[in-house]
């Protein structure tokens, strides 16, 4: 009985503590003079990431954008890859999106004409 409990309980803190390596809070880089903490997790059975901090020159500041999502419906594809879409508030368009993820380094691309095209931004784990 001691044994089948202690199998049950490691079970369970197992699946607790798995989190994907995606989820967390990551800054991105500078784009337009701004950068954002941007806070991912799950969403359905992908995930997605919102804008939850926003910092210009002068530091924290109340953007419109605070809030929105930014990285939408990412879904996991094996070793640190994710696929879904990207949300480039500067210009407010929704992009095909792909995210590389190394320890606390995000490699995040926005792709245009069915991934030939590809702008990119490193993003850094903060927490």
């Amino acid at each position: 009985m001691k044994t089948l409990i202690l199998a049950l309980a490691a079970t369970f803190f197992t699946g607790v503590a798995a989190a994907d390596p995606i989820e967390g809070v990551w800054q991105t880089e500078v784009d337009d003079g701004t950068y954002a903490l941007v806070t991912i997790a799950p969403c359905g059975s992908a995930f997605c990431g919102t804008i939850t901090r926003t910092f210009d020159a002068s530091g924290e500041y109340e953007s419109p954008n605070k809030g929105r999502q930014i990285v939408r419906e990412m879904v996991a594809q094996g070793g640190g890859s994710y696929e879904g879409r990207v949300w480039r508030p500067s210009n407010d368009k929704v992009y095909l999106g792909r995210i590389q993820i190394e320890g606390t380094s995000m490699a995040l691309r926005g792709c245009v004409a069915g991934g030939l095209i590809c702008a990119r931004q490193n993003w850094t784990k903060v927490n």
